[in-house]
């Protein structure tokens, strides 16, 4: 996104806002997204997650230094993956897909959130007559909410080590899941060649702005 900002112009502005915004993300929403899986994982029957100090809001526990970078640059990015032993849950199959799963919900869950704020944000200018610093909060929830959809479309790939492929795991015969993991570093490699060059962040974008609009026209049915 950050790349966004400057190819339709640069406004001191807008990122500023836009860097405080994505502080908040780091430091805020990465850590709920791996408390979720740890919370799940644990719940499951596995304590691997809260033995290894994951099981934790503590935004030092997760974050991946890469993966922030990758979030402020192009919006799509990733934290330390939580460790997870599948043999402590009754189907270890099913129990990885709902641990997966918990991570890339809580992104939708907090983009919904901070679009509610955001959309808050514009209900109180229009009384206010515009101004500027509910303009920059709206801003920072918009940007928050964004990022979040994000963050839910692009670990929804069944690519390693993308919670998409533990759901995948559901639906193909393990040898050949196994196989597919081997390839696991060439495979997110080239995929993060294609996010930098803009190929993949198309289609992922075209889905997160489905799902944005969506959640724009419920606030503005419920607030305006």
């Amino acid at each position: 996104m950050l790349l966004n900002l400057f190819r339709n112009g640069f406004d001191l502005g807008n990122l500023i806002i836009y860097f405080f915004s994505m502080a908040f993300v780091v430091f805020c929403t990465l850590p709920v997204h791996e408390y979720a899986h740890a919370l799940v994982a644990t719940k499951l029957g596995d304590q691997t997650p809260r033995l290894q100090g994951r099981l934790t809001l503590n935004p030092m526990a997760h974050i991946s230094p890469l993966g922030a970078l990758m979030i402020l640059l192009v919006g799509f990015g990733y934290a330390k993956p939580v460790g997870v032993n599948p043999r402590n849950f009754k189907n270890p199959k099913k129990g990885m897909a709902l641990v997966a799963i918990a991570g890339p919900i809580s992104n939708l869950l907090m983009g919904f959130i901070a679009e509610f704020f955001a959309i808050l944000c514009l209900k109180f200018s229009v009384n206010a007559n515009d101004s500027f610093l509910l303009a920059a909060v709206y801003m920072f929830f918009n940007y928050a909410a964004v990022v979040n959809l994000q963050l839910a479309v692009f670990n929804f790939l069944p690519i390693p080590p993308l919670d998409g492929s533990r759901i995948l795991q559901l639906l193909i015969p393990s040898k050949y899941y196994y196989k597919f993991l081997q390839y696991e570093r060439y495979i997110i490699l080239v995929v993060f060649a294609l996010l930098f060059m803009g190929v993949l962040t198309v289609p992922l974008s075209y889905i997160t702005n489905l799902i944005y609009s969506l959640f724009q026209k419920l606030f503005y049915l419920i607030l305006f």
